[in-house]
């Protein structure tokens, strides 16, 4: 309370400051004659910016007066930088022209450093997807969409909808993600729900391979994925929309967004609604995968003022998610997919019937599925100080989840739990001294989990407090730019003694902290225990010149154990897995090491990034057995996992070489390769179990993608922005595994071509009507399954008549994307 008390009291004050005297400044962005359409003009070291029109043109009012350093910047262009002294009422009007450049080190960034910087400033690894790339990249989901543009980033995936990313062979709970810089809260720990984030609403996504447990303290110890919504920009007093719809062969999803933006002397304020929904997708081994249908609704809006004094917003967002659970059971002998219509799952599979052809291909979702809702509201304000500035962030996030597995009684849950977090983000940026820049900060969250009326309870109800500190230092040195800091964190568990009791009334087993009859027992134990954790990094950037560029860094990473790694006793239905923790868990610590080169010629990008990565206290599941060496059947029909510690090491690293040649402006030839190798250093199981236990695993493989794509930016007539792709997705086999107990098998490689192809419709005064995106996913319909893909896994039977096992991956899809700005 003394937080909030203290945020409330410093918006307020602020507020009521009388404001300072405001100047304007504008201009006309070009490249030669010709305008430069929706570029970045920003002011440095303030949170004053906004995105030129399409006619170039653009206008930043109440200002306060000062010396200040304007920047211009656009994909495809040198950035322009130049002083400018604003006085009392000014209004300053700039001719800006911008030299054509292939490259994005002038990029700003804000995830992973602790104020808004260039690319090339930072040591750490960071790449930026943006929404025109997330436009071409059509796919089911948010996570899929980046997943193809950025070498290193992989997803466990568990059909269509649900992808879980993964950096550099890590994820889970040790990738942390953020909505605009708020750290996503939901059942991480879970493998069958996907991020709860609207994918129409994201105006780019920024991607840190690499702890960044300084900025963000525990979970981030692969890298930090942060969605970065719309924010509106542009003319202001006009209102803009547009309407999206897209629609995908394979599945039949159906996906429909609206969203409305408004701005106006410093207040903006925006909206969207976006709905999708999708019938089973199919592949030519499994034909239609039953489990695998959704329906997903998001709402958002926001609303905030950028004035001299600063800035203040308010986000609200709503994300409610119906996912069917598939559970692999097929008839023995015409391998077609069965429903479960008993209670025990295991009971005689004889008696599931064979799934109706009709029922594979409704929008309908089957009896057992999983319902995920998700509330976000937070604020973001930064206010100015003369040469310093403060930001602050409160947000309060709720996770509701519910898994319906009782197929005799479709609306009791059997997993029901709710998550409430109260986030906060505090930082201060001092004023520069002698070019050194400082910021310190502290940040954190509360937690509560409770579970509600369900029958199976995995984990327990907990309260979890975070709070974390740091000191980040930056400056640059004539070539050379440093950074580093270094950071504490303390998170603490608490719960009291919780007992399983069967209830008569419902017939099922509830949750009391109060036994009252005698089939009571201890489920999970009373527990208080305090994590503690130092992390820190130093790295250094040396520009061999402004297109030749060497990095290195040296960071300490962090991580806590999650709820699940030290309390879970119980089944998740979803995953047909009882999971069980281990009290004595002590935190994660990595080390890693990261060198980089990155060139932007003339007509060749190139980089090169190299990491290794050695965790201690490494946490993973494994297969519990008895003292006979029978594995342990706590839930019959369920394996029984207990999580370890080991130590790990991964390393690997990432190449990308892109061909633009200047005598072909049109033409572009892309190319990265990611390899990665997962290694457990646990000496005592590799000696017990050989090479099955060597790798760490979900270690994707050797992966290769090349894409020819050639955009025209002369227009046909009425359409411009005309291009069109080939692009092939190559993945090597997986052989280096983690095999004890058949946890992982080999995966052979696979290839996938892809085509694609859009243009912009424009009226008779060259003004967008509408964009169109094609794209052809896996072009010759090849059968594969991906190492990461966890229906791999789902199969019942140790022989099959058509020698395949576990699930495909989706097989041919089309898909076609419109996009309707006004």
């Amino acid at each position: 309370m003394k937080l909030y008390t203290f945020l409330l009291a410093a918006l307020l004050a602020t507020f009521s400051f009388a404001q300072a005297q405001t100047s304007s400044v504008g201009g006309f962005i070009h490249s030669g004659a010709k305008p430069v359409a929706y570029a970045t003009v920003v002011l440095a070291k303030s949170r004053y910016g906004i995105q030129a029109d399409s006619a170039g043109r653009f206008t930043l009012t109440n200002l306060p007066v000062g010396r200040y350093q304007l920047q211009v910047s656009s994909v495809g262009y040198q950035r322009s930088t130049r002083t400018v002294e604003l006085r009392d009422g000014q209004s300053l009007d700039l001719d800006v022209e911008l030299q054509p450049l292939n490259n994005t080190l002038s990029e700003v960034v804000v995830t992973g450093v602790s104020r808004a910087t260039e690319l090339r400033k930072s040591p750490i690894a960071i790449s930026v997807m943006s929404k025109k790339e997330m436009d071409i990249n059509v796919n089911n989901n948010i996570v899929d969409a980046i997943v193809k543009g950025v070498p290193g980033l992989s997803a466990v995936t568990t059909g269509p909808n649900v992808s879980k990313p993964f950096i550099r062979g890590l994820g889970y709970n040790r990738v942390l993600t953020l909505f605009n810089g708020v750290r996503q809260e939901g059942q991480q720990w879970g493998d069958e729900h996907g991020i709860e984030i609207d994918q129409y609403g994201i105006e780019r996504a920024e991607v840190v391979k690499g702890p960044a447990s300084l900025i963000y303290g525990s979970d981030a110890v692969a890298g930090v994925i942060n969605f970065i919504p719309y924010i509106p920009k542009g003319p202001e007093g006009k209102l803009k929309g547009d309407i999206i719809s897209e629609y995908h062969t394979n599945n039949g999803m159906t996906g429909l967004s609206g969203g409305l933006a408004y701005n106006k002397n410093g207040w903006k304020g925006a909206f969207r609604v976006s709905n999708k929904t999708a019938t089973a997708y199919k592949n030519k081994i499994d034909g239609r995968v039953y489990g695998t249908a959704f329906k997903e609704l998001n709402l958002s809006a926001m609303t905030g003022t950028e004035k001299s004094w600063g800035s203040s917003y308010l986000y609200a967002t709503l994300y409610n998610n119906l996912q069917e659970i598939p559970d692999g059971s097929r008839d023995s002998l015409t391998r077609r997919f069965t429903r479960q219509v008993l209670e025990n799952a295991d009971d005689n599979l004889k008696t599931r019937p064979i799934i109706p052809e009709d029922d594979l291909r409704t929008y309908r979702i089957n009896p057992l599925h999983q319902r995920i809702q998700h509330y976000r509201l937070f604020t973001r304000n930064h206010f100015v100080f003369g040469k310093s500035d403060l930001t602050a962030m409160v947000g309060f996030q709720q996770s509701i989840r519910r898994e319906y597995n009782h197929p005799t009684v479709p609306k009791q849950p059997g997993l029901y739990v709710q998550l409430n977090t109260y986030n906060y983000d505090i930082k201060y940026n001092f004023p520069d001294w002698k070019g050194l820049e400082a910021t310190v900060g502290v940040n954190g969250m509360y937690q509560t989990n409770k579970n509600l009326d369900g029958t199976d309870y995995p984990i327990p109800d907990y309260r979890l407090l975070d709070i974390g500190s740091f000191l980040f230092l930056k400056k640059s040195i004539g070539k050379l730019d440093v950074s580093g800091g270094i950071r504490y964190d303390t998170r603490s568990w608490n719960w009291a003694d919780q007992y399983v009791q069967h209830n008569p009334a419902t017939r099922f087993d509830q949750l009391v902290r109060t036994p009252t009859n005698a089939t009571a027992t201890l489920q999970f134990p009373a527990y208080k225990r305090s994590f503690n954790g130092v992390s820190g990094s130093v790295g250094a950037t040396y520009n061999l010149s402004e297109r030749l560029l060497l990095k290195a860094n040296l960071s300490r990473g962090y991580r806590a154990p999650n709820i699940t790694e030290i309390g879970s006793n119980g089944l998740d239905p979803g995953a047909h897995i009882v999971y069980l923790g281990n009290r004595e868990f002590k935190p994660e610590f990595s080390l890693q090491t990261d060198i980089g080169f990155i060139g932007y010629l003339n007509d060749l990008d190139i980089s090169v990034e190299l990491f290794n990565n050695t965790i201690d206290n490494y946490i993973y599941q494994a297969r519990l057995y008895d003292d006979a060496g029978k594995p342990v059947v706590i839930v019959p029909g369920n394996f029984t996992y207990k999580y370890q510690q080991s130590k790990a090491q991964l390393y690997g690293a990432e190449f990308t070489v892109n061909l633009h040649p200047r005598t072909l402006k049109w033409l572009a030839f892309n190319n990265s390769l990611a390899f990665i190798r997962g290694l457990n250093r646990n000496d005592k199981l590799i000696a017990q179990m050989g090479d099955a236990a060597r790798y760490l695993p979900f270690i994707p493989p050797l992966h290769g993608r090349s894409e020819i794509r050639a955009s025209f930016n002369e227009g046909v007539g009425t359409v411009t922005g005309i291009y069109a792709r080939l692009e092939l997705d190559y993945y090597g086999a997986q052989n280096k595994f983690y095999g004890v107990d058949n946890t992982e098998t080999p995966t052979p490689g696979y290839a996938l071509v892809n085509i694609g192809c859009g243009a912009t419709i424009n009226n008779r005064r060259e003004k967008p009507l509408f964009q169109l995106f094609f794209q052809l996913d896996n072009l010759f319909d090849t059968a594969y399954q991906s190492n990461l893909n966890r229906l791999k896994y789902f199969e019942y039977y140790t022989a099959s008549p058509t020698g395949h096992f576990g699930i495909f991956n989706m097989g041919r899809n089309g898909s076609m994307k419109v996009i309707i700005p006004f």
